[in-house]
Order: C-alpha cells, then structure tokens, then sequence
C-alpha cells in the first residue's frame, strides 16, 4: 500500500501542467526544488487520518532522484511505522541510510542506523516514554529542517546538530559538537525496520575507515514481517573526518531460539538483553548476530565531524566503488548543492505558472515524492544482483531499479513518468523482465522488492506499465519476451477458470475487475504487434467484468466459488471489504476503464451514471479523510473523477 503524496498527481496533473522542458522556456530560471515541503505527508499517526490505510508515511530525508540511498532521521520502530518517522513524536533514535517512503505492510529496511551521542556509552535507542533510557535524544522541533536533498535538526540531550545529504549511491552525516571530552558516533548495525538484521560485520580498515555487511532474510521480519520474502545484504564502505583513535564494539547474547521478528525485538526482555551487550574494546573487525560500532574523542565547541558512506547491494567492492565514484573527494556543502541541483533538474520536467505558493508546494511536493521509485539498484559498474541472487552487468544497456509497487502506481506514477522520465519506465520493464526471466519463474511480480515476488496486493499491475509503455514507443527491451512474460502472468492470474475471481481473502469484485483490464491490456499489445487472433482472445477475457454483475442488486457483486451469489451486506455496495480489497463495491465499481461504454451500459445509461457519480462526490467528506465514497487516501477511485470526462461533463471533472 502506498500512501503518499504522489496520489495527488494522479488526480490533478491533467489540470494545471505544461510538458515543455526547463530548457525550452524562455523565461527567467527557476528552482522548483524550493518549493519541496518533505514534511507533508510525513506521519505515521492513525488517528490524525482516521484509518491505519490513510496515514502518509513518508521520509523527511535526504535523498536524490531514484537514489538507492535516503539519510533519513528515525524516531520510531515498530507498529507499521515503515518510514521510521512521525511527527508527533518528540526524539530521534538515529539517521539511517535506506529507507522506504508511502507504504504500509510493516515497511522493510531502515538499515545502518547513525547516532551521535555524548558521555556514558548506551546500546539500545530506549524508548520515547522513557520506560527503557538508551541513546535516544528529545529534537527541536523549532530547527527541525527538511528540503529536497537535505536535513538537519538539533539534538537536545545533547547539544548536537546532526544534517544530512545524499548522492544516489552515498549518504553524508555532519554532526556539530559541544565541548566534550566524550563525544561519540555510534552506528547501530543489526537495527531494521520492522525486525533486525540476521547477521553483520565490521572492520576497521585504517584510522579513517571502515567496511563491512548487513545481511537481512525474512527470518528476522522486515517486508511484510518476512511475509514478502525479502532477503538482500547491504555492503558499505565509510569514512570518518576525524581519526578513529578510540573505537569499539558492542555485541548483545541473543539465544539462537528467540524469535526476532517486529514485535520480538522491540520485547521488554529483547530489549534488556541488547542494553546488556558487551563492550569489546581490543578487536579491528567483528561479526555477529546483533553488534553496533562507535568511535569516541574530545570534542571541542562547534567542532564538526562528517561521516560519509557508500553502499551497495552486490558486495564490498561495489560499496566502495560507489564511494570513490560520487563522494570520495567532496565535503557536506558540495553534496548538499549537488542533491539540490539535480533536484531541480529533475522537477524541472514540469513547469507550472499561476497559483500560490502553497499550491505550488503542494504540487512539486507531490512531483517530488513520484522521484524516489523505482530507485536504482545498480552499483556505478553496472554490476546488480540479480532473480537468482547472482551478480549480473547491464554492459550500459539499462539501470536495474527495484521497488516496484505495482498496484499503488500503476494508475497513477507509471503513466505520468512515461510522459516525463520515460528512461525510468524503460529501466523499470527491464528489471522485471530480467526478474522473470533469472529467476526461473517467467512471469512478473505485482510488488517487487530486492528481487522478492512478495506477492503484496492484487492484480497483474506490469501488465498495465508494459502496454502503456509499449505504445507510447518505450520499447528498448526484449518485446517478445516482454509479451510472452504478459501471457503467463494472466493464465496465472486472471479470470481464466470460472470467468471470474475468487479468493479466501472475499476480494471476487477487485480481484475480476483488475484482471479483466490487465487483459485489456495484453490484447491491445498483441493488436500493436500485429498478432490479431490473440488480441481477440484477450479482449473476450476483457469482458469478464459482465460475470459479476448482479442485474437485481444493480451493481457488482461477489460471487462465491460455487457460482452463487454472496449473501447481501447490512450495508450493501457501502460494506468495506466486501469482495474489494481496502474498498467497497461502490468505489471498487467504477473500476472498468478499458469498456466505458459497456460498463454505462450495465449501470442504466449516461444519466444514471451521472446522477450516480454526482452523489458518490457529494457524500465524501470535504477533508477526504477514509470514508465510503469517495475515498482519495486510497487507489480504487483514482481514476473515476475522469470518468465525467468521458461521459461529456468535463466541468464535473474539474470540480
């Protein structure tokens, strides 16, 4: 589930945008990187939103476009704060340098967690209520800045200002100190978002530098709480400003039986266990199951240490190529204007005119945050790791990304990044298909991360990505195997069997609708490549939307497997999860895009459409927070405000 501000472009971008480029206007230069806000969005509080579907989760981190690393600050873990930020809490527990941003399901990452800390050495963050004390800081909300590729805030406990940057493969910390003859950068290696990390390792490689890994499985939670199968080891290669003259390790006694999933590692008793660590000061290098390193020194007033790292998914000479390639020789400042520079190189794509400066944060902010996936997956050297978890090279021809969150997007981002950053898109199909095609399974996941087919969410949303894409002339991949792949997704997915779909989970309604356009859209890709017979096929499937159409009830309706009906709900098409998934039969309705006209058909004709639609706006709340009608927190009903386009009432639209 994603739930960020990027929806906001799926429902207006048709009303205010030009497609001219930065270079083709002949107007005064402008920075719309200015008008980012990365706070907006950037709670994970269910009661400011009403539903546990509808919060923002975003990162307020620095990071740059597609870039594989977000220095994000954290001040939370656990529950599905996947961004591992939210506002209304009051300390930090760290920076860390990967981060995912908009999504629910537990979140995955949040690796390489960065501290800086004066006096008595802690080894667990603590807890925010106190309950548990650890390293774990009150901030300033007052100083608290973010900006497109920076951060920065002030640490209260202890005189700190911590700021961050980012290249695509690096992460920049600057930390500002006191006077102190205990001043300390802590780097807690097992941390991970919803869960731990399976095993880590560090050494020292001279008095400036360190290496080392993070290996995460499902096994200790992460995506889906190790539901989504996500395994990656994340390499890094760092280097601190100050020598490291006094360094140590911490390593906590974690029994090999203890669970260390979410809700595990954040136990009272797992929690002791690691303030428990030892301290190890005599070694170089060290692995482990749950260790952390730090340096300390005397510090002077205002004295600044920079501690700069690269990373990499395919090993530790790749960390260190990344680093030498974008930060190696470059200081805080140089990093932070470069980020900002190729923010507004980025946002550049879309120039807008009139409007307020509200609205026109609003709108890059929401440019914004469509610019952080799919991030890139390959080192500088073109190495990635690949379907089958071996390194290949993209020998120049495309940049593997992952993060594809298929359902979320699919309606929304993909369509609007094949009109302004069409390489992405072409990138984008080429890491799927490479997917399909190493890891044996020959067709594409609906949500993919680090090469996982987590199976999250419904439908066979690459299908939509490749016609759209196809079509519109992004076609550098392979388009036979791109469309074979298509075809076996669909008779592995799709209406195929009863001609409808059903599950134990009660999604018949969402699950038929979505497949009958997915096979819309294997047909007009077959009718482009000139294959007629088989684009009849799929366009016949297409029509499976009419099977679950109930002409008593006027609606569609869910059918169990036995071809019967579904008993009617207290609250009829109104009922929440009544065969939909995070929807309702009446916002889940609408849902035929490919067939207007026959869906018109069915509902009664144009006027009653209208009539319907009109009341299905009017009954929504003004704030648009979680309701029945229509619903803008989530993706069922972001394509029917168009619907009125289509019907010959564009004002309505434009309302």
């Amino acid at each position: 589930m994603i739930r960020n501000i990027k929806n906001i472009l799926g429902i207006f971008l048709s009303a205010f945008y030009s497609l001219n480029s930065y270079a083709s206007i002949d107007i005064e230069p402008f920075n719309p990187a200015d008008y980012v806000n990365p706070f907006i969005g950037a709670s994970c509080n269910p009661d400011a939103s009403g539903s546990l579907h509808g919060l923002g989760k975003t990162i307020p981190g620095a990071f740059v476009p597609y870039g594989m690393v977000q220095a994000n600050p954290n001040t939370a873990t656990g529950k599905d704060f996947s961004s591992g930020y939210s506002e209304e809490n009051k300390t930090i527990e760290g920076f860390t340098l990967t981060q995912m941003s908009g999504v629910g399901w537990f979140g995955e990452m949040g690796n390489f967690l960065v501290m800086p800390t004066t006096g008595e050495l802690k080894t667990i963050p603590g807890r925010e209520d106190g309950s548990l004390k650890g390293w774990r800081s009150y901030f300033d909300k007052e100083t608290e800045t973010a900006k497109a590729g920076y951060y920065s805030v002030q640490l209260i406990d202890y005189d700190i200002l911590a700021e961050t940057s980012a290249s695509p493969h690096c992460g920049i910390m600057r930390f500002t100190f006191p006077e102190n003859d205990r001043s300390r950068i802590q780097v807690d290696l097992a941390r991970r978002v919803a869960g731990a990390s399976e095993r880590q390792y560090l050494r020292v490689v001279d008095e400036n530098t360190i290496e080392g890994w993070i290996r995460c499985t499902p096994n200790e939670g992460g995506w889906g709480n190790g539901k989504g199968q996500v395994k990656y080891t994340l390499h890094f290669y760092g280097q601190f400003s100050k020598p490291l003259k006094n360094y140590g390790f911490w390593s906590a006694d974690i029994p090999d039986n203890w669970e260390r999933k979410r809700d595990n590692v954040l136990s009272t008793e797992y929690q002791t266990r690691l303030s428990e660590a030892e301290v190890i000061r005599e070694e170089s290098e060290l692995e482990g199951k749950s260790i952390g390193f730090f340096t300390e020194f005397a510090s002077r007033e205002g004295e600044q240490v920079t501690l700069k790292v690269g990373i990499s998914y395919v090993d530790l000479q790749g960390a260190k190529n990344n680093y030498k390639a974008e930060i190696a020789d470059k200081d805080f400042d140089k990093v932070r204007k470069e980020a900002y520079d190729s923010w507004n190189k980025e946002l550049r794509r879309i120039r807008i005119t009139g409007g307020t400066s509200d609205q026109k944060i609003i709108f890059y902010t929401a440019l914004y945050r469509t610019m952080l996936d799919p991030r890139i997956y390959t080192d500088v050297d073109g190495r990635y790791v690949g379907g089958d978890y071996q390194i290949y090279r993209t020998d120049g021809k495309f940049v593997k990304r992952t993060v594809f969150s298929g359902w979320d997007v699919y309606r929304s981002m993909t369509p609007l990044l094949s009109i302004i950053n069409p390489g992405v898109v072409n990138d984008l199909l080429n890491s799927l298909i490479t997917l399909a095609d190493q890891s044996g399974k020959e067709y594409y996941e609906r949500w993919e991360l680090f090469n996982a087919y987590s199976g999250c969410m419904i439908g066979n949303p690459a299908l939509s990505v490749l016609t759209d894409a196809y079509v519109k002339g992004i076609r550098s991949y392979d388009v036979e195997k791109a469309y074979a792949y298509a075809k076996n997704t669909s008779a592995l997915f799709g209406n195929d069997k009863h001609g409808y779909s059903f599950d134990d989970r009660n999604r018949c309604i969402s699950l038929t609708l979505e497949y009958a356009y997915f096979d819309w859209c294997i047909s007009e890709m077959a009718k482009a490549l000139g294959k007629k017979e088989e684009a009849e096929v799929y366009a016949k499937k297409s029509q499976a939307y009419h099977n679950i159409w109930d002409p008593e009830m006027g609606w569609f309706r869910q059918r169990l497997e036995n071809g019967e009906w579904s008993p009617m709900k207290p609250k009829g098409r109104l009922q929440q999860g009544w065969g939909c998934t995070e929807s309702n039969p009446y916002q889940q309705g609408w849902f035929v895009p490919h067939d207007i006209p026959g869906m018109v058909k069915l509902m009664g004709g144009r006027d009653a459409v209208i009539a319907d639609l009109t009341e299905f706006f009017e009954k929504a709340p003004k704030n648009l927070k979680w309701n029945d009608y229509y619903n803008h927190a989530n993706e069922p009903v972001h394509l029917v405000p168009f619907l009125f386009n289509r019907l010959g009432t564009p004002w309505n639209t434009q309302k």
